[in-house]
């Protein structure tokens, strides 16, 4: 593009380490994190360096175990002009928890970043958009937390995760949340996921920009990007011992996908979740 679209849309980061994710989770337990050679503070800090590059302002999706070990870096994302959110605290997927210890998790890590950082927490992602049909208890939780809005589902059909059946707008759920689902393109008659993560990597760059000039264009509901800073460390250690689908999904295209985030930031206009969906939370 020779022309930066003039849309706004939201920019987002899950805050997590490479050890967190559920590709790993059978090979890496809870108890193994604080053994494991850290890495998310000085990529979070790249990232962040990358989108004042570009004026980008996003909303980080922080984990609670990261935020408590490094609250400096909580508190430099909000000097810097980005919104603080919620990913829980522990990176456990809401399927995987009873209602009260979702309940437990979710609010613990509210508190904790509203402790960091003096201000509400207003926003809430959950690990692996692990919100469905078996778990829509889910969001009584979150509005008995204090949470505003949930970004939680994905209108896809996928192995890990996906609500192909529910709105693919944002929407404001009997429970008094509102949900921001991830962004999908219809076509071939098939919902392809158009966010960012995995796919992004894998993709060269210049199908994700159509995709999402695409969706700028054809649709009157934001457009929404996320990202783990783990995606932009290619050296980071490798977990051999993983399953060979869980490393291929993980490893791809870790070394240019830094790259391709600048060239996004270049493309297209960004602000936090909480600026570009406020027409919908004030309605």
């Amino acid at each position: 593009m020779n022309k930066r679209s003039a849309v706004f849309s939201a920019l987002t980061v899950d805050v997590e380490d490479y050890f967190h994710v559920a590709a790993f989770e059978r090979n890496i337990k809870p108890a193994d994190w604080a053994g494991m050679p850290v890495r998310v503070e000085k990529n979070t800090f790249r990232l962040l360096d990358l989108f004042d590059t570009h004026q980008a302002k996003a909303t980080f999706f922080m984990l609670g175990w990261v935020a408590e070990r490094f609250p400096s870096l909580v508190q430099e994302i909000q000097r810097r002009g980005h919104e603080v959110a919620s990913h829980g605290y522990n990176h456990l997927k809401a399927t995987s928890q009873s209602p009260d210890e979702f309940l437990e998790d979710v609010s613990r890590a509210k508190k904790l970043l509203e402790d960091i950082t003096g201000h509400g927490v207003t926003g809430y992602r959950a690990p692996s958009f692990s919100i469905g049909k078996q778990n829509e208890w889910a969001f009584n939780a979150l509005q008995k937390a204090g949470y505003q809005y949930s970004s939680s589902t994905y209108p896809v059909i996928h192995d890990l995760y996906g609500t192909p059946d529910w709105p693919q707008q944002p929407y404001l759920r009997h429970e008094g949340i509102w949900e921001c689902p991830m962004p999908v393109l219809t076509m071939l008659g098939r919902q392809l996921p158009v966010a960012g993560g995995g796919y992004f990597r894998l993709l060269p760059y210049w199908i994700s920009r159509q995709l999402v000039s695409r969706y700028v264009k054809q649709k009157d509901i934001p457009y929404m990007f996320y990202c783990h800073p783990w995606e932009i460390d290619p050296e980071q250690p490798r977990i051999v011992d993983a399953p060979l689908r869980s490393r291929f999904r993980h490893y791809v295209n870790l070394s240019k996908m830094e790259a391709k985030i600048g060239y996004l930031l270049q493309d297209f206009n960004w602000r936090s979740v909480n600026e570009v969906y406020q027409p919908y939370f004030k309605s």
